[in-house]
């Protein structure tokens, strides 16, 4: 991995928010009720444990249902128009946890600052929210594997007018620039010389989307997932093709992952197992595919490399 630097998205980057249709706001307005009582309805699980590595797996066993922090961003974890926990980390976490002996899982929305404090507070077991792994989290998480990595992506106007390809050329061309609140596009952004107070920050790549299109800023930066998903219905604004941003000068991909409390060594490495079963059959690509992932989103990074150790 590059050098450390701060980059709280993501999403999905970020990222880590994502495709058309309800906002990340409009979601969590929606589910903060069902949050409630979910978190309510299941007693909090004290993480004191004598057992090296944790015992919270033998535990989500025993109670038969494992809380998932997820931060309303579509595709990566959201509640659907039905009411129904989706998204591509729910829906892998629903078959990891099924094949550890947890029947069920359980979701509890809050914000995305929000998931690594609330995993630390109990108010879930996991954050399963597509959250991209950089160096500042692994000091207060410990992650999986990834499953899926990630190139940025831009929306810009029909044709591209202004050759708008990669940060370099935003800073160039002094091109408005926008990006999602606490997408790890503002910090690359930012490397490649764009100043951070210049830059347009919008709820999500929906948002993005509208700025672009309305004229009030030249480009949307996201991941090339929720960018190419977003755009598909519109027809003033087009994605760019996906590529890696450079960070200390090197191309940087980012990867996105489940985040577990620093003391639970024993489920995460439990969780790494089944995961990795899943990617040798092609599985997790079955799983993942429904929400626009493709085999170009399949990777093969591990969580040490993408933490720089």
């Amino acid at each position: 991995m590059a050098p450390p630097h701060r980059t709280p998205p993501r999403g999905i980057s970020d990222q880590r928010s994502r495709t058309a249709g309800p906002t990340r706001r409009s979601l969590l307005a929606g589910v903060a009720a069902l949050g409630a009582l979910g978190a309510a309805g299941c007693s909090r699980v004290a993480t004191a444990s004598d057992v090296k590595g944790g015992d919270l797996l033998g535990r989500l066993r025993a109670q038969g249902v494992a809380r998932l922090g997820i931060a309303g961003e579509i595709p990566f974890g959201y509640i659907d128009k039905n009411g129904e926990l989706t998204g591509e980390a729910p829906e892998l976490a629903k078959v990891i946890f099924k094949r550890l002996g947890v029947d069920r899982v359980q979701p509890v929305p809050t914000e995305f600052g929000s998931l690594i404090p609330g995993l630390a507070s109990q108010q879930f077991d996991v954050v399963a929210a597509g959250m991209y792994i950089n160096a500042d989290r692994c000091e207060q998480v410990i992650f999986s594997d990834p499953d899926y990595q990630m190139l940025d992506a831009y929306i810009v106007r029909k044709g591209n007018p202004l050759g708008l390809h990669n940060y370099r050329d935003v800073v160039k061309k002094k091109a408005k620039f926008a990006t999602g609140t606490g997408y790890a596009e503002i910090a690359y952004a930012v490397e490649h010389g764009y100043k951070e107070d210049d830059i347009l920050i919008v709820p999500d790549q929906v948002a993005g989307l509208n700025a672009v299109e309305s004229g009030r800023v030249d480009v949307f930066a996201g991941t090339a997932l929720t960018v190419r998903e977003v755009v598909k219905k519109s027809s003033k604004a087009e994605a760019t093709e996906p590529f890696a941003p450079l960070v200390g000068g090197k191309p940087h991909v980012d990867g996105g992952a489940f985040a577990f409390r620093p003391d639970e060594t024993n489920l995460r490495d439990a969780f790494n197992v089944e995961l990795q079963k899943l990617k040798k059959s092609g599985e997790l690509l079955r799983i993942l595919k429904p929400f626009g992932f493709t085999e170009e989103e399949m990777t093969d990074l591990t969580a040490k490399e993408l933490c720089g150790g």
